[in-house]
């Protein structure tokens, strides 16, 4: 059996292609940071309650039966900055919803942006050819006003630009209402320890990575941020092209991903088959302290992928020669699990879930930085890895025939 971790290469981000030049500015208006992620589930109660329990999110708001909202139920909870919002049709027959579940499964369906002068960003979006899902709309209550609109990005994702029209002094949005229900059971656990999203990654098929990362710079004036190819990361098997794109004040980080070709099926061609089509692969969430977070996340059950004993053997070796120096406890780290990349100014701290569901597909990053701006790119290479044994355990690490094809594997 070939072993699916060969002897570990870390690479430094020096070998990676950034960018300094912010590209153009809005004359008027600006995206401001990440407001919140909006899953599409089969029943949202519960998969609120999961991210609750396993991650250390809150109740935030509800929306449902009870608050007049008659074909949609919206959990929304919270961990310090973070917000997730859980929503499932409530009615037979609801098409839209029925059909992006049996498609997609559970997963991503919105990333919502807080901004300013949402309607001159809209205009400026269609101008240079965007596809507006919604054109701009007030929702108020007795907390305030607030005004949205709705961009399609890549695949069936969307983008919701929220502009709050004076303070908003709401639980979450208009609309929204205290939870029903506060599980007892959530102060007794340990706190998840993460305070906001550091990244939210896309994943696309061959070939796309390019026009999505242009759409971003062209119609919401983003600008590239990172870059990496497949000669830069790659495993024996597979490898990955990524581009990172950011708003101009650099808050909002955006990989973009595709696979490349190699000798099995890439973990980002699985995710594309598996979610029929290209949709967000993972969200990263930062913490102040990884090892804390990272233990008591995996008391309260969360599963993350596993790197080997030899990764830890490289990284202390290539540490010994580096300008910088890792202040946790390595023993620790290995103990943990916890990825570490580093380049010459600094390093990062990192750790990849199991899937959030069954399907393949939405998984989760913690994310601690010491002045470092990267993506890990160090770590792709084991990442990769570890996420091919996983593969290999479902039937997923296929061998490809020249024609790109993937052929069972045993």
């Amino acid at each position: 059996m070939i072993s699916l971790f060969p002897e570990l290469r870390l690479i430094c981000n020096h070998s990676m292609t950034s960018y300094t030049d912010k590209g153009e500015k809005h004359t008027r208006g600006r995206f401001i940071r990440f407001h919140h992620v909006t899953f599409w589930v089969g029943n949202a109660k519960q998969a609120a309650s999961f991210y609750c329990d396993k991650m250390g999110f809150e109740p935030l708001a509800y929306k449902g039966l009870e608050t007049g909202s008659r074909e949609m139920v919206s959990h929304a909870i919270k961990q310090d900055q973070i917000v997730f919002v859980f929503e499932s049709a409530l009615n037979p027959g609801n098409e839209e919803i029925g059909e992006h579940l049996v498609k997609h499964g559970d997963g991503v369906k919105d990333i919502a942006f807080q901004v300013e002068d949402c309607d001159f960003l809209i205009k400026t979006a269609v101008e240079r050819g965007a596809v507006v899902v919604k054109q701009p709309w007030v929702e108020q209550d007795s907390h305030g006003r607030v005004k949205y609109a709705v961009v399609q990005t890549y695949g069936d994702t969307t983008h919701t630009l929220i502009e709050y029209l004076g303070p908003y002094k709401g639980l979450f949005l208009p609309g929204y209402k205290e939870p029903l229900f506060r599980d007892p059971l959530l102060t007794k656990l340990p706190p998840g320890g993460l305070s906001f999203i550091d990244h939210i990654v896309g994943n696309q098929p061959d070939d796309q990575m390019v026009p999505i990362s242009d759409w971003y710079q062209k119609c919401l004036l983003f600008h590239r941020f990172w870059s990496i190819d497949d000669k830069q990361i790659h495993t024996q098997y597979s490898s990955l092209r990524s581009i990172v794109v950011t708003n101009y004040e650099e808050t909002i980080k955006m990989p973009i991903n595709e696979p490349a070709m190699g000798k099995r099926k890439s973990q980002i061609q699985e995710y594309v088959d598996y979610n029929g089509g290209p949709g967000v692969q993972h969200i990263a969430l930062n913490t102040s302290n990884i090892i804390g977070a990272i233990v008591n996340l995996r008391a309260r059950g969360l599963e993350f992928l596993s790197a080997p004993d030899t990764y830890y053997d490289t990284l202390r070796q290539n540490l010994k020669t580096a300008k910088i120096k890792v202040k946790e406890d390595l023993d620790r780290l290995q103990e943990l699990k916890i990825l570490v990349d580093f380049d010459d100014k600094g390093y990062l701290l990192q750790i990849f879930t199991k899937p959030m569901q069954d399907r393949p597909t939405l998984f989760l990053e913690v994310i601690q930085r010491h002045n470092h701006f990267g993506f890990g790119a160090g770590n792709f290479k084991s990442l990769f890895e570890a996420i091919e044994k996983d593969q290999d355990a479902r039937g997923n690490l296929t061998v490809l025939t020249p024609k790109g094809q993937a052929q069972a594997f045993y």
